[in-house]
């Protein structure tokens, strides 16, 4: 079957309009055609081959579209990697995923040299100064720009690394027919169409961020990317490139809110026609100042998480209803709310939230059977998923999150699991036993605490722990507050309280 590949076709047909803006760059589609071919033949010459695996270690930037379009034409699996990992954290996600290529840039050398070391059969591509041995504008130079006989995809694999609450990251792996799907559905979803402009703020190393973005480019729309965020540049870029929808998480919001009254006085939103949110829970009182924010925008919410894709959405109007859920299911997706023991709960009744995908989407953990199997279950409607929350449904079907996993910690937007930095913390020698856990936190919704117990007659302080911390783990994945206590509270059998200590760490903030 011949498969036509979309920016070609707007290559042909509007090879003068945008594609992707950053900074005073500017790829139009005939460019970004182009180069997607360059860079194709360069991976080529590299060794890389149709199904292989190329990781991706940037910041946003024009470079990680480039090589979204090109891991389509070529038909290989991208391995986003997120830029503030450690060599370790890199390493493992190189070796595990068996990637042949990284795609990085010469500012994140020093752990991306020390991951490589881990995977020598990982070649890197440097993005940056040609003087520091930056190579990638040099391997697009020498090659053709003209096409390879065959397209394998509209899109191509993703593998995303996701952190688990014990032992390393674990990739989720979809079937390619999956991610291609995902433009179709996310168009219709959101009404998104050539005239469209998005605005790229969240991290393209995470799945919403980069369908989004990618979805856009495939329509022959704009991409306007966003290095990093800053609320006074979201503002800015709006009105600049008259954004016509962009996507977020609660902790923008409450930068954009945190902004001076007379900034937000003179704001030009008006080309704004969607503002998407997700990721984390947002405070009811949050969303409805964001809403009145962008009036007349509509701000629309969706849940989803990675090994099921999105999965419910709710509009302003419904959500005034229904203040703080989620939504209702999308498409054939059914969400189920099941008990320890696998069964349904009634309705408003809290549970562990599992997912039959729409469309029969399956996945599998890369190389981790058994993770596979422990977050699957069987249901009369195909198997269903948890990513590890805990809601409840209304009589009306709406979704509602009421907790996350004992473990899991959302800062921001992004999952972050405490086992992670109680390993890094057990690898210290003053450390005898710790408990890392999540408490609220006004900003990023929830923030990181840790209480160490030290072994007899040693000694550490709690900033020589945290530095301890930050030479292991990416510093969003470290503790923000670090306290050394005489003893930690167990059970009966020797295992830390958590729980205990989290209600009194609540408490202490309430007081």
């Amino acid at each position: 079957m011949t498969i036509t590949d979309p920016v070609a076709g707007h290559a042909a047909a509007r090879g003068d309009h945008p594609a992707v803006v950053c900074g005073d760059t500017v790829r139009t589609y005939a460019e970004l055609d182009a180069r997607a071919n360059q860079l194709v033949r360069a991976w080529v010459t590299r060794g890389v081959q149709r199904d292989d695996r190329v990781a991706v270690m940037l910041a946003n930037s024009i470079e990680w579209f480039e090589a979204s379009v090109a891991a389509a034409r070529l038909g290989v699996h991208l391995v986003p990697v997120n830029w503030h990992l450690k060599r370790d954290e890199v390493g493992w996600i190189l070796t595990d995923s068996d990637a042949q290529l990284l795609l990085t840039h010469t500012d994140l050398a020093a752990e991306a040299d020390g991951a490589l070391t881990e995977s020598p059969g990982c070649t890197p591509l440097w993005v940056g100064p040609s003087g520091n041995r930056g190579d990638y504008e040099a391997a697009l130079a020498v090659e053709s720009s003209a096409p390879l006989a065959e397209v394998a995809s509209v899109a191509p694999g993703l593998m995303l690394y996701t952190s688990g609450t014990t032992g390393r990251p674990k990739g989720v792996v979809h079937e390619r027919d999956t991610t291609a799907r995902s433009r179709t559905v996310l168009a219709d979803l959101w009404g998104f169409d050539p005239s469209s402009v998005h605005l790229l703020v969240g991290p393209a190393y995470h799945g919403a961020p980069w369908s989004m973005a990618f979805t856009h480019l495939t329509l022959g729309a704009t991409l306007v990317i966003m290095p990093r965020w800053d609320a006074r540049a979201f503002l800015d870029l709006v009105a600049r490139h008259r954004v016509t929808n962009t996507f977020v998480v609660p902790t923008h919001f409450s930068r954009l809110l945190d902004l001076p009254e007379h900034t937000l006085a003179a704001r030009d939103l008006s080309s704004l026609r969607l503002v998407l949110h997700g990721a984390a829970v947002c405070p009811v009182a949050v969303k409805e100042r964001a809403i009145a924010l962008f009036d007349p925008a509509p701000v629309w919410e969706f849940y989803g998480f990675s090994e099921a894709g999105r999965l419910t959405r709710i509009g302003p109007d419904e959500w005034r209803t229904h203040p703080g859920s989620v939504g209702r299911p999308i498409a054939d997706a059914r969400i189920l709310i099941l008990d320890d023991a696998g069964d349904p709960v009634p309705a408003r009744t809290s549970g562990w939230i599992f997912a039959v995908p729409p469309h029969g989407d399956r996945f599998v953990y890369r190389n981790n059977p058994d993770a596979t199997t422990a977050v699957t279950r069987p249901t009369p409607y195909g198997d269903a998923v948890t990513g590890g929350d805990i809601g409840h449904l209304d009589a009306d079907g709406y979704l509602y999150i009421t907790d996350r996993s004992a473990e899991l910690v959302v800062r921001g937007g992004v999952n972050v699991y405490p086992s992670e930095a109680e390993q890094v913390l057990h690898a210290h020698p003053a450390v005898l036993d710790c408990a890392v856990f999540g408490v609220p936190d006004p900003v990023y919704g929830e923030r990181l605490t840790a209480l160490v117990e030290l072994a007899a007659g040693a000694a550490a302080t709690p900033e020589e722990l945290s530095a301890h911390c930050r030479a292991h783990l990416a510093d969003y994945k470290c503790p923000d507050e670090i306290q050394v206590v005489p003893e930690l509270p167990r059970d009966p059998n020797g295992k830390v309280r958590k729980t205990e200590l989290r209600a009194q760490a609540r408490r202490d903030q309430d007081a």
